[in-house]
């Protein structure tokens, strides 16, 4: 092939991109995919770093070299098996493959080193004492006088609130409500309307308006507030929570009792659903301060020991 040739179809004579024939036309290569572009230049870069040559990374990797130069100049869409053969290779998380946010400099990788292999306690006590340096916020066991009910709905957030607000004299708060007057329309219009991402910045709103006009309060939260961890670090930083916990058939049968009558309430997999969702979010339910069975006893029963619970977190006579 001679040069000019070469050079009309944007191949640099001599080049190892010429030699894989890999390269694209000026015009072509504008319209490569963004994404794949920016996981080519992580891949060549990461093999730069580590002093490998591309066949070098083939031969570790077992990806062929063709394969590899299309990965590295954007043309090839690499499934996920290779890309993870490709981050053994280079030694590298597959999370600073893809381009995480928590593997896009040295300090990130360096705070990501210092935490692999931590258990949750280990991570929890970083978390806070990260939360105490940057955001000066108070350590987890001084009292904070809001006091937000976590928990799936059918959990008793909204009733328990209710008693619990008039016992501490706190207003109480439905973010629900206030998320539907941040939209001017119903919870369910945002989401069918605008979508989860919409709603999740209302709530975020919500909750942070809440957070300031009250000093202290009663906050009833939304089920699915824990599925945003931003959100929900920021309950845990200025809140008391609690997690009302309950049996999934009761989570069910209250929900019913309300005449809710959604298409999950009503589906035949309704409780493997149900199930489900609660085994998804209890990792995150469990980050609360305090935890009550609202399924264990009757409803007195249920807020005296809920009463007992805050007023001992919140250093308040009984």
């Amino acid at each position: 092939m001679s040069s000019t040739i070469l050079q009309i179809s944007g191949l640099v004579p001599g080049s190892e991109e010429s030699r894989n024939g890999i390269e694209s036309a000026p015009e072509l290569v504008e319209r490569k995919n963004p994404l794949l572009v920016a996981l080519g230049e992580r891949v060549r870069g990461l093999r730069s770093r580590r002093g490998m040559t591309r066949k070098a990374l083939s031969q570790a990797a077992d990806v062929s070299e063709r394969h590899l130069a299309n990965l590295e100049y954007g043309e090839g869409n690499a499934s996920i098996l290779v890309l993870s053969q490709v981050a053994e290779a280079l030694q590298c998380p597959l999370a600073e493959l893809i381009g995480d946010v928590s593997t896009s400099s040295p300090e990130w990788l360096f705070i990501r080193e210092l935490l692999s292999g931590r258990d949750d306690a280990d991570l929890r006590r970083v978390r806070l004492a990260i939360g105490q340096l940057l955001g000066g916020t108070a350590p987890e066991d001084a009292p904070k006088s809001c006091v937000a009910l976590i928990g799936l709905r059918g959990a008793g957030k909204s009733t328990l609130g209710q008693l619990l607000a008039e016992d501490l004299g706190f207003p109480f708060v439905e973010l629900s409500r206030e998320i539907e007057k941040f939209a001017g329309c119903s919870v369910s219009e945002i989401q069918a309307l605008y979508g989860q991402n919409a709603y999740r910045r209302y709530e975020r709103r919500a909750l942070e308006e809440a957070l300031q006009i009250y000093p202290e309060a009663v906050i009833a939260t939304p089920g699915g507030l824990v599925s945003d961890p931003a959100t929900f670090n920021e309950l845990l930083t200025h809140c008391t929570t609690v997690w009302l916990q309950a049996d999934p058939e009761d989570h069910m049968g209250r929900v019913q009792a309300q005449g809710d009558m959604r298409p999950m309430a009503a589906s035949k997999e309704a409780m493997e659903d149900l199930k489900g969702i609660l085994a998804g979010r209890a990792a995150f339910y469990s980050k609360a301060q305090l935890r009550v069975d609202t399924s264990a006893q009757p409803l007195d029963a249920t807020f005296a020991l809920l009463r007992q619970t805050v007023r001992q977190a919140l250093q308040l006579p009984l």
